[in-house]
């Protein structure tokens, strides 16, 4: 079942098994003027994931069936677009977010959620795509190549695949090399939470992009931890 917004903001793809909480989050998401579409369980998300291209998916963890993060993998598997994903978990389910974070999930809501907390961060997620000057350089460093208007990134010459979050975050990194910044800072700045507490996302993000575009990501070259501090992008 899908809603239109007279004026979409753009789509979203609500995947819970419980009725009341996919009726909830898509009933404030159209009232914030997004388009919804409901999916009950794992097969039926990926295929309206396939037929519907949605601009972001909102996921449960725990589905009947096929489980959020299978469903997470096909989803990926079959999206070039790399559509942005916020999971929904569950207070004991720290594992399995990591694990979705890993695979590129762009953010997590821990359930009990306000509804108008979750429609802050689908804001949030899809606010990021529209923020890059139309005529900003490609920032290059030893080999390393962000192309911020491409949306594309080359390690020694290859393109890296990157989640919308992973490059927002070296984006952000890389336009103010040399400044250190706090977990609690990029949570604000990259993630635009300000209310934001657990910054262990922020450590699974830098770790996997240090092991995608750091030569030896043991000794990163380009992304530096400042202990007790946080992390900068190194300088040229």
């Amino acid at each position: 079942m899908s809603t239109t917004s007279e004026h979409s903001r753009g789509s979203v793809l609500v995947v819970d098994d419980e009725p009341t909480i996919g009726d909830v989050v898509s009933r404030y998401l159209q009232r914030a003027g997004y388009t919804t579409r409901l999916a009950p369980d794992g097969p039926s998300a990926v295929t309206a994931a396939a037929s519907d291209r949605p601009d972001l998916v909102v996921l449960d963890l725990m589905l009947p069936g096929i489980d959020g993060l299978e469903v997470m993998r096909r989803i990926r598997e079959q999206d070039r677009r790399r559509t942005p994903i916020i999971l929904l978990t569950a207070k004991g389910e720290e594992h399995d977010r990591i694990v979705g974070l890993r695979l590129g999930a762009d953010d997590y809501v821990v359930k009990p959620f306000s509804p108008a907390e979750l429609v802050a961060r689908v804001d949030a997620v899809l606010r990021r795509l529209d923020t890059t000057p139309e005529d900003e350089p490609p920032i290059e460093l030893d080999g390393l190549r962000i192309d911020p208007v491409g949306r594309k990134v080359l390690a020694a010459g290859t393109e890296v695949q990157l989640t919308q979050r992973e490059f927002d975050l070296l984006l952000f990194l890389a336009r103010h090399p040399g400044r250190a910044f706090t977990r609690n800072q990029l949570m604000d700045r990259v993630w635009q939470y300000s209310f934001y507490t657990d910054t262990s996302t922020v450590t699974v993000h830098i770790r996997r992009l240090r092991a995608k575009i750091e030569p030896d990501p043991e000794q990163p070259r380009f992304i530096e931890t400042v202990w007790g501090v946080g992390y900068r992008f190194a300088t040229p």
